[in-house]
């Protein structure tokens, strides 16, 4: 029996080291050396430095003064991500999401895009399609005595073209350029 658990116990160590060591230090090797700013979770810093979120990662902006993200089913904590798994049949959902149009709504501004009322699958999307945050431009004119036009202009140039799909503005990288401007 010993002659055939001294192989298993070797084969089980040296699989241990390949795939539990070896492996993982030489993908994070590799990330760190061809992609460092992602491999360091995509950091958004300020002016001074400080770290002000991940542009991966969606995050609440207390007060009207502020671009606001997607709602997050999650209450933007990354250890409960994910949707709400509510069905769109669900009253619950068409109550909320009714709550939130509401909340939103702005009269002589239209309607309420739907990338504000509904969460994201993820619950921590950072993204908002352009027309989203142009929306909330006048609200955020009135409340920091903005022209409109400077923070169109702001929402165009924090707005993303990727090569594949949609244009999209990342709220976080958006409310940090707006703090800078009016600093």
């Amino acid at each position: 029996m010993l002659s055939q658990l001294r192989p298993a116990m070797s084969l089980l160590a040296l699989m241990t080291l390949i795939t539990g060591v070896a492996y993982p230090l030489t993908v994070t090797g590799i990330a760190q050396l061809a992609f460092p700013e992602q491999a360091n979770g995509s950091l958004v810093r300020d002016a001074r430095g400080e770290v002000r979120g991940s542009s991966l990662l969606a995050q609440n902006f207390e007060g009207p003064e502020w671009f606001q993200p997607r709602p997050s089913a999650a209450g933007f904590a990354t250890v409960a991500s994910g949707a709400s798994n509510l069905a769109p049949s669900n009253p619950a959902l068409a109550e909320r999401i009714d709550k939130e149009a509401h909340r939103l709504a702005t009269e002589g501004h239209g309607k309420v895009p739907m990338a504000l009322v509904t969460t994201s699958g993820s619950g921590l999307d950072p993204h908002l399609p352009p027309s989203a945050a142009r929306f909330q431009i006048p609200r955020i004119a009135a409340e920091r005595g903005l022209p409109v036009d400077t923070l169109e202009r702001l929402v165009e140039l924090n707005t993303e073209r990727p090569l594949v799909g949609p244009a999209v503005v990342n709220v976080l990288a958006l409310n940090t350029a707006l703090n800078e401007m009016t600093r």
